[in-house]
């Protein structure tokens, strides 16, 4: 198999096993510690070493993981690849005991900006945290599930029921799109509620109240715990087909969620790779990993909160040291771009045709929902052409409103950023394809910018 397959396969394992941001931070930190790197929290007082390596998380769905160099101190700049962990989906509600017609029901709550007609007809299951409390204390923890057989289901209304379905097909997202998850049986009918006996704090109504007793049942079993010890969850709908190599010679993958844990898998391989380079960077390594870039970043864990800047803050705390550090630096905002789809040519721009399996893709708009500009341009282009790789470009139609990334937000800081990103089809669907070539690409090109780049291009002042 080619290298780059080798590194696509590596890539749907990460995809398969990360339905939810919080199990994507998870396995970021799993195949982080195994690199090497030691787990640090932002509650601590922080004894950084001099070409240590270290990571922490926030709420378990973001994540920030970070080298130091043999020379580090305050002031020292700082080579960052920023991507997120979230997708358009399905989310249960927090009182999601629904029925209709005999059938037991599950209430959602779409996420995002997803391709909704993609998620019907799809074998789904359910993944996400759940608060489990110890029985008769108040003591509490956050453990992950990931139900990995199918189900739920969004059927769709036969054709002989909508004959005029396929010439203009709409739906209603909150009474048209209820996911089923059985049938409404005597047996589900006289299933009991949880007994909730914890001491301290009681959230009411109680989750055996506000979810049937077998969806209870279902979390319960799968954690070996007592439904009893379901205090409260955070739960996604994805879609049980796997990840996949596909195409006549596997050149693509086939996929949920490429969009974005394509380039966050891309920029951990990255990070964990760079600690076995001969070549040796003056700069802190650093990849950050932002949950809610899907629904504008406005969160704690998101790229418009406080999870970047407080890291650079600790990293040189005057303000004189923080404005040199943050001039010394560079930032890669690594997010999927919209490969041409040959059946709709008059959706690109002429000349911005990207193609998988071509190459990374620098992302420009004008009006900054990108934060590209011509150095750092100029810039990524040279550390993509160190290892023999190819840079396309994408800029959307002047009639057409693009998507933003979290590139612009955090270029607020100070930080040099620039927008790239893997082509893609099928943006935003419950199954997306990328480029099997293309991941060893992203790999690569992030490499290049933890190798260093100042030896090449200089400090970039130009003020």
């Amino acid at each position: 198999m080619a290298h780059s397959q080798v590194t696509a396969s590596k890539a749907v394992v990460f995809l398969n096993a990360s339905p939810t941001p919080f199990h994507a931070v998870k396995n970021a930190s799993v195949r982080l510690e195994e690199a090497g790197f030691r787990k640090i929290r932002e509650t601590d007082d922080w004894e950084l070493k001099p070409g240590g390596k270290y990571y922490y998380t926030r709420e378990q769905r973001s994540l920030i993981a970070f080298t130091l160099p043999a020379g580090w101190k305050a002031g020292t700049g700082v080579s960052i690849v920023a991507t997120h962990t979230d997708s358009p989906n399905l989310r249960v509600r927090p009182v999601s005991n629904k029925t209709a017609g005999g059938y037991l029901q599950v209430a959602v709550e779409t996420y995002g900006g997803g391709l909704w007609h993609t998620w019907l007809d799809r074998d789904l299951s359910i993944a996400g945290r759940v608060v489990v409390t110890t029985p008769g204390t108040a003591a509490f923890q956050s453990k992950l599930v990931k139900v990995d057989r199918p189900l739920i289901r969004i059927p769709n209304l036969a054709i002989h029921l909508d004959r005029g379905v396929n010439e203009g097909f709409k739906f209603n997202k909150e009474t048209e799109f209820v996911p089923f998850l059985g049938v409404l049986s005597e047996e589900l009918n006289k299933m009991p509620e949880p007994k909730y006996t914890a001491k301290g704090p009681q959230i009411r109504p109680s989750p055996g109240e506000k979810h049937h007793p077998a969806l209870l049942s279902v979390l319960a079993e799968e954690m070996s715990v007592a439904a009893e010890e379901i205090n409260d969850f955070e739960l996604c709908l994805f879609d049980t087909n796997p990840s996949t190599l596909g195409g006549v010679q596997n050149e693509f993958i086939f996929s949920p969620r490429l969009d974005n844990l394509m380039s966050t898998f891309c920029a951990l391989e990255a990070i964990c790779e760079s600690v076995t380079l001969e070549k040796k960077t003056d700069n802190v390594n650093c990849i950050a990993m932002f949950d809610h870039e899907e629904i504008g970043s406005n969160s704690t864990v998101g790229a418009a909160g406080s999870l970047l800047p407080s890291f650079l803050d600790r990293l040189s705390p005057t303000p004189e040291l923080h404005a040199q550090s943050v001039r010394k630096s560079m930032m890669i905002s690594a997010d999927m771009a919209h490969a041409f789809h040959p059946s709709y040519p008059s959706r690109h721009a002429d000349g911005h045709r990207t193609m998988i399996n071509g190459g990374m893709v620098m992302k420009t708009n004008e009006n900054q929902k990108y934060a590209t500009e011509a150095l750092g341009s100029w810039v990524v282009r040279k550390l993509a052409a160190r290892r023999g790789d190819a840079m396309q470009d994408f800029e959307s139609r002047n009639d057409m409103m693009c998507g933003s990334t979290v590139g612009p937000i955090l270029s607020k800081i100070g930080v040099r950023t620039i927008d790239v990103g893997a082509p893609m089809l099928s943006m935003h669907s419950i199954r997306e394809t990328c480029g099997a070539h293309d991941v060893k690409a992203a790999v690569n090109l992030f490499l290049g910018l933890f190798e260093g780049w100042r030896d090449e291009v200089g400090e970039l002042m130009v003020d």
